[in-house]
C-alpha cells in the first residue's frame, strides 16, 4: 500500500526538483527552500558527494506519512541510481522512490521487490513499452529537451497506459505546454538552483520554487 501512497503523492505534487549539488549539506539545504517554496517531492541526485547522508537527513525531517498540507511534508527520492546496489543503498537510507537517468532492469526489479516506485529514464517507444512490461509505473521521458510536449499525446496514441514524467529541459515557459499534453508530473533541474548557486542566496530557490507550483496550478486549473 505504501507504494501506491508514494505514487499518489507524487502525481499529486506535480513538480519534482531534481537536486545536484557539491555537498551533502548543501543539497540538503536545497531542498529545504524547495520545499518551503511548495514543492513536495525531491531528488536528490547519486551524483552528490556522500548524497546518502542528505537523503538519510531529509527522511528523518520530513515525512510522507503526514498530511499533504502540512508544512514539514515531503516525499524523499533518490536520483541518477544506475544499478540495482545504488538503489537498494539509497532505499535503506530512506529514499521513498528511485529515479534512473536510463532502463535498467535490474534496477527496475529491485525496486519491485522493495515495493518502492522506480521511473527509469527512457527516450523511445521501445523503451517505455519495455518499461511497462517490468512493471514500471511511471516513466522519465529524459532528456526532456530533445522533445516538445507535443511527443506525449503521440506516445500515448499506441501506449495510452503510459503516465509519462518529462524530466529536463522543463521551465516556467513551457511547463504549461507539458502538462496540458498530458505529462503525469515534471521534473524541474537546473533552473530551480542555478540563480541561487551563481549568488548564493537560496532564498531564490524558495522563490522560484513558489512560481514553478503556482504555474503548475494554473495548468492544471486548480
Amino acid at each position: 500500500m505504501k507504494k501506491l501512497k508514494v505514487l499518489q503523492q507524487l502525481t499529486e505534487a506535480g513538480v519534482v526538483a531534481v537536486l545536484r549539488a557539491d555537498s551533502p549539506e548543501e543539497v540538503a539545504e536545497m531542498a529545504r527552500r524547495a520545499i518551503k517554496g511548495g514543492i513536495k517531492a525531491i531528488e536528490i541526485t547519486m551524483t552528490v558527494p556522500f548524497a546518502l547522508r542528505a537523503i538519510e537527513q531529509l527522511s528523518k525531517e520530513y515525512s510522507s506519512s503526514a498530511a499533504p498540507d502540512a508544512d514539514d511534508y515531503a516525499i524523499i527520492g533518490v536520483g541518477t541510481v544506475l544499478d540495482p546496489e545504488t538503489a537498494r543503498a539509497a532505499i535503506m537510507a530512506g529514499a521513498e522512490y528511485v529515479v534512473a537517468p536510463a532502463l535498467n532492469a535490474d534496477t527496475i526489479k529491485l525496486c519491485n521487490r522493495y515495493a518502492i516506485p522506480v521511473m527509469p529514464g527512457t527516450m523511445t517507444v521501445q523503451e517505455i513499452q519495455t518499461a511497462l512490461e517490468l512493471g514500471v509505473d511511471v516513466v522519465k521521458l529524459f532528456p526532456g529537451n530533445l522533445y516538445s510536449p507535443s511527443v506525449i499525446p503521440s506516445i500515448k496514441g499506441p501506449l495510452p497506459q503510459a503516465n509519462i514524467m518529462p524530466t529536463g529541459g522543463v521551465s516556467l515557459d513551457n511547463l504549461k505546454e507539458w502538462v496540458k499534453a498530458g505529462a503525469v508530473a515534471v521534473g524541474i533541474g537546473s533552473d530551480l538552483t542555478k540563480d541561487a548557486v551563481k549568488t548564493g542566496d537560496f532564498s531564490l530557490i524558495e522563490q522560484k520554487a513558489a512560481a514553478y507550483i503556482a504555474a503548475y496550478r494554473e495548468a492544471k486549473g486548480l
